[in-house]
């Protein structure tokens, strides 16, 4: 390609380039996305699209204090970090009395369909009875174990398989269904 060719085409790419950069799209991006809360650099500042949640609502519980807990392979013992998530719960639970509770426990796939199940079991009652120590009324809450049958991921990694090894904290205005 000859010196000129080449010259016309990095001058035509520029030019293109600046006349890119001249489209605004402040105008179509307004319409498109509600505004954004300014955020103060704090910690507790809320995520984006949730500025407007309400105090004692099912999205409070889940955003600000957390809904699941994670426990070791075969073990349905409790540990300081899910103590801690379980604390928060209780704290909330109690401001808010209205609600009740659903804890569901889950286990991986490390052993039998029937000694998961009752491993999860076993893990969503200690939730229950932890939640209970710190002052949450035992009518108010049901535990249910669903073994394997609902993995987050179905996986083969270690790192992995933790996810399913949990207990999730649902909130309810009426007890399930017999």
């Amino acid at each position: 390609m000859s010196a000129t060719a080449e010259y016309t085409r990095r001058l035509l790419a520029a030019a293109m380039l600046l006349a890119l950069a001249a489209c605004s799209t402040t105008e179509v991006a307004s319409l498109e996305e509600p505004t954004v809360a300014p955020m103060t650099g704090q910690t507790n500042d809320p995520a984006p699209g949730f500025e407007n949640v309400a105090a004692g609502s099912e999205e409070d519980f889940i955003l600000n204090v957390g809904r699941r807990i994670y426990f070791k392979q075969d073990s349905a013992a409790l540990d300081s970090v899910a103590m801690a998530t379980l604390d928060n719960q209780a704290v909330w639970l109690n401001n808010h009395p209205t609600w009740l509770l659903k804890l569901q426990g889950f286990a991986d796939d490390s052993g039998s369909a029937s000694k998961m199940e009752t491993l999860s079991q076993k893990r969503a009652d200690a939730a229950m009875a932890y939640l209970a120590s710190k002052g949450v009324d035992a009518k108010r809450m049901w535990a249910k174990g669903y073994g394997n049958d609902r993995e987050v991921r179905d996986c083969t990694e270690r790192s992995c398989k933790v996810q399913n090894r949990r207990v999730v904290t649902n909130l309810r205005t009426q007890p399930d269904a017999a």
